[in-house]
C-alpha cells in the first residue's frame, strides 16, 4: 500500500444471515432505492402539473404503489435479462440456472430501463394516461435510486474501474480486480447518474413543461453521465473495448441521448401541456396561461365599455346640454 492509497472498506456483501436465510447489502440498496423512488413521488402529487390534473382521473397515492409496483418488475426482470443479453450472454447459456442469481449482482440499467418502459405502458394503458404523462411523474424520482444501486456495486467490490494513477489520493485496490490500483468508478457513477442528474433533473421538473420534455431530460443526462463516466470504468473482461474504443455501456448510452433530444424537441414542437384548469386559484404557476395577459385583457374590455356608456345616459335623458340651458328661460 502506498501512503496515498485508500483501503478498500472490504465490507461483508452479507447484511445480516439468520441460520440459511442470507440479506445482502446489494438487496437492501435495492429496497432502500425503492422506498425514497415511493417517497419522492409522494412530493411530485404536489407539483404541478400532477396537482392540476382531473382528467380522467386525478393523481392519487394508490397510483404510485400500483406505479412502483411495475417499475419494481420491470427493473428485475429487464435488469437481469440485459445484463444476460447484453454483457455475458455466452456464459448464461451454459449455466441458465445462475440467471436466476440477482443477489450474486449482474444487472444492466439499459434492460431495466427498458423493463420499466414496459410497466408504464401497462399502467398508462390501465389508468388511460398518457404515457408520456407517466414518463414524466416517474423519471425525476430515478436517479437517487441508481445511487444507492452503485453504492451496492462498491459495497459487492464489483464494476470497478480502470487503472488509477499512483498519486490518486482515493485509488483502491479491490479484492477481485488484482494488485492494481484502480478508480472506484461505482461511486464516480453514483455521484454523476445519480446525485447530480437526481438535483438537476428534481429542479427541471419543478416547473410545468410540455409533455415529455422531463423523461427527454432523463434521457439525455443520464446518457451524457453514464457515457462520461465509463472512461474510468474498466469493460466487462468478456468484452473488452468495441469500435471506436468504446466501452459497451457507452455504446448503449449514445442511443439515448439521441432519443432524448429528438423527443424533446418533438414535445417542444408539439407543446402539449398537462396542466389543467381548475378551481384552485392557490398561485401555482401555469404553463399555458399568462396571468397578467388574462387580466389585462378584462381591464380593457371594462374600460371601453365605461367610455362607452356615458353618450348612452345623455341620449336616454333627451337632451343636450345646450337644451338644458334654454328651459329656464323658457320657463
Amino acid at each position: 500500500m502506498t501512503i496515498l492509497e485508500l483501503p478498500f472498506p472490504n465490507m461483508d456483501p452479507v447484511a445480516i444471515a439468520i441460520g440459511p436465510v442470507r440479506i445482502h447489502w446489494y438487496a437492501i440498496m435495492y429496497l432502500l432505492a425503492f422506498a425514497m423512488a415511493y417517497g419522492l413521488m409522494r412530493l411530485r402529487l404536489r407539483h404541478q402539473p400532477f396537482v392540476s390534473i382531473t382528467k380522467p382521473s386525478p393523481w392519487v397515492p394508490a397510483d404510485i404503489e400500483d406505479l412502483l409496483l411495475y417499475g419494481i418488475a420491470g427493473v428485475i426482470l429487464g435488469g437481469r435479462l440485459g445484463y444476460v443479453l447484453f454483457y455475458q450472454l455466452g456464459y448464461y447459456v451454459g449455466h441458465p440456472l445462475d440467471v436466476l442469481k440477482v443477489w450474486d449482482g449482474g444487472m444492466s440499467f439499459h434492460g431495466g430501463a427498458i423493463g420499466v418502459i414496459l410497466g408504464m405502458v401497462f399502467f398508462a394503458r390501465r389508468r388511460s394516461r398518457p404515457f408520456l404523462q407517466v414518463a414524466d411523474f416517474l423519471v425525476p424520482s430515478v436517479p437517487i435510486g441508481l445511487a444507492a444501486g452503485r453504492i451496492g456495486n462498491f459495497i459487492n467490490g464489483e464494476l470497478w474501474g480502470r487503472a488509477a494513477p499512483a498519486d490518486l489520493p482515493w485509488a483502491m485496490r479491490f479484492p477481485t480486480g488484482g494488485n492494481v490500483l484502480r478508480h472506484p468508478s461505482q461511486l464516480y457513477q453514483a455521484l454523476l447518474e445519480g446525485v447530480l442528474l437526481f438535483v438537476l433533473l428534481w429542479f427541471y421538473a419543478r416547473k410545468p413543461r410540455f409533455r415529455g420534455q422531463v423523461a427527454a431530460a432523463f434521457l439525455v443526462g443520464y446518457g451524457f453521465f453514464r457515457f462520461i463516466a465509463e472512461y474510468w470504468r474498466e469493460p466487462d473482461s468478456q468484452l473488452g473495448f468495441l469500435s471506436l474504443g468504446l466501452s459497451m455501456g457507452q455504446w448503449l448510452s449514445v442511443p439515448m441521448i439521441l432519443a432524448g433530444a429528438a423527443l424533446w424537441l418533438w414535445a417542444r414542437r408539439g407543446g402539449v401541456s398537462d396542466v389543467q384548469e381548475s378551481t384552485d386559484e392557490s398561485g401555482e404557476e401555469t404553463a399555458d396561461e399568462d396571468p397578467e395577459e388574462k387580466t389585462g385583457g378584462d381591464a380593457g374590455e371594462k374600460s371601453t365599455g365605461a367610455v362607452e356608456e356615458s353618450p348612452e345616459t345623455v341620449d336616454e335623458a333627451g337632451e343636450t346640454p345646450a337644451e338644458g340651458d334654454e328651459t329656464p328661460s323658457q320657463s
